[in-house]
């Protein structure tokens, strides 16, 4: 994980145990309460069919097969975990919530899925026992040196990391009001600023510090994967609503944060022109992804 330049030293003096404890709280506090988790499943996005391809046809160039166990960190309520199960004869998600765990165990029909609370720096699984490691939108917050020693350990030999998420530069575009409603986006994103935690800045970096930091001499770094899809307008402010930024801004000023939806929600309509918010834009993100091969 990064840190500001402020925070860093402060950050540093602590011991190693305590630094993972006070990590683990901050994050499980940010992600326990049931209602973001249940946004989560709502709102949040499967990765897309061009992501999953970019890192089944890496994993299978650099150890091939069989693919035995997959391991998909900070799974949340179980978007990546999902899809992983038709490629591999076992997933386990882990994450440090555990209502995002509850959550993503009330999905069924998925036998070779299992789910564990639990952090990426202390991974359950024997040593070698992995074929690949994936984190979705949840590298950021990981203790970079931790996770890397963790990674190495329950890896196989030639199994890979995949750490992949999505820059904060959406574009949103309906016939001739895209600036409009993309002006109204950057508004949103300027109010909720204050409340952003310094760890997201580690994914709006696309994940470079940790990059760098992983040791291996096969690994890539793909800055920049535009990805396309329709949104109803009810869905980009469910996704909003997902933000850990709007989740802090929502636990300090609920009033605020609330008006701040019904607002955005308004200003959208006007612009757009339509009554109803079934409505859909086209919503455009840059995803990014971290590929890393352990050797032999």
């Amino acid at each position: 994980m990064t840190h500001s330049p402020l925070l860093r030293p402060y950050v540093q003096t602590f011991p190693l145990k305590i630094r993972s404890e006070v990590t683990v709280k901050m994050t499980d506090r940010m992600f326990e309460e049931k209602q973001h988790a249940s946004l989560y499943q709502k709102y949040r996005f499967d990765p897309p069919d061009e992501l999953k391809e970019l890192i089944l046809q890496y994993l299978d160039k650099k150890k091939g097969k069989p693919h035995q166990l997959a391991v998909d960190l900070g799974c949340g309520t179980g978007q990546t975990s999902r899809p992983l199960t038709a490629y591999f004869e076992q997933v386990v998600g882990i994450d440090v919530s555990k209502s995002q765990v509850e959550q993503a165990r009330a999905v069924p029909g998925f036998p070779n899925l299992s789910y564990r609370v639990g952090t990426a720096e202390e991974l359950p699984f024997p040593d070698g026992s992995v074929d690949l490691l994936t984190a979705a939108s949840a590298a950021h917050w990981f203790d970079a040196e931790r996770f890397i020693k963790e990674a190495t350990r329950v890896l196989k030999p030639r199994g890979c990391l995949a750490l992949f998420g999505y820059g904060d530069n959406v574009k949103i575009h309906y016939e001739s009001c895209g600036d409009q409603l993309n002006n109204i986006y950057e508004e949103v994103k300027q109010i909720l600023l204050p409340y952003t935690s310094s760890k997201v800045t580690g994914a709006n970096s696309k994940l470079k510090d940790l990059f760098e930091a992983i040791p291996y001499p096969d690994k890539e770094r793909i800055e920049i994967i535009p990805i396309k899809q329709q949104l109803s307008i009810k869905n980009v402010i469910g996704f909003i609503q997902t933000f850990s930024m709007y989740q802090a801004y929502l636990r300090a000023d609920p009033s605020a944060a609330s008006t701040l939806l019904e607002r955005t929600t308004s200003r959208i309509l006007e612009e757009m022109k339509v009554s109803s918010t079934e409505a859909k834009v086209n919503f455009i993100m840059e995803y990014f992804c971290v590929l890393a091969c352990k050797p032999e």
